[in-house]
């Protein structure tokens, strides 16, 4: 018998993802209060991506869902979709570990907007720079919080189901 561990995913610790939020927050505190004026303006480029990735991990998780919860049900009506393929399991390791990786990119991102958003709206009064900054910084918080959001439900999308339980029939007997 193989003593050795085998590999496992575990799901993603949320306090790791906090930690990890809390620290990229303390680094953009620093440097937006610190460096502003040598720092490049904030664009919304980087939170349509960040936007783009979440609404892709989104559609994915739902599908993968359905596909891994499946009932193998024969369609009800005529006309109805079959049930689909089952998926290869190096797919789904693969979103899976695309999920961990975006819910820690994710965290730290949303740290990041959320470190520079106090500073710039209390500076938008006065720098024209800082007012400008704001709303794209407020999009990447809320893009990036959408990350950490569809990466945690492709995560759980990931997971194998438990077998379903038999339902003994007490007038059933073994022979």
């Amino acid at each position: 018998m193989d003593k050795r561990p085998q590999p496992a995913l575990k799901p993603t610790d949320p306090a790791t993802l906090v930690v990890a939020g809390l620290a990229a927050a303390a680094v953009a505190w620093l440097l937006i209060s610190n460096l502003y004026q040598d720092l490049p303006p904030m664009i919304w480029p980087p939170v349509i991506i960040i936007a783009g990735v979440a609404a892709f991990e989104a559609v994915a998780a739902r599908n993968l869902w359905n596909r891994i919860q499946r009932r193998g049900r024969a369609p009800a009506r005529r006309g109805a979709a079959a049930a689909p393929e089952p998926l290869e399991p190096l797919v789904v390791a693969r979103f899976a570990v695309l999920a961990k990786a975006s819910s820690l990119g994710g965290a730290i991102l949303a740290g990041f907007y959320a470190g520079f958003v106090p500073w710039l709206a209390v500076e938008s009064g006065r720098l024209r720079e800082a007012s400008s900054d704001l709303p794209p910084t407020i999009g990447g918080l809320v893009a990036s919080a959408a990350l950490i959001a569809a990466a945690l439900w492709l995560e759980r999308a990931c997971r194998i189901p438990e077998p379903p339980e038999e339902k003994s029939d007490p007038n059933h007997h073994a022979q």
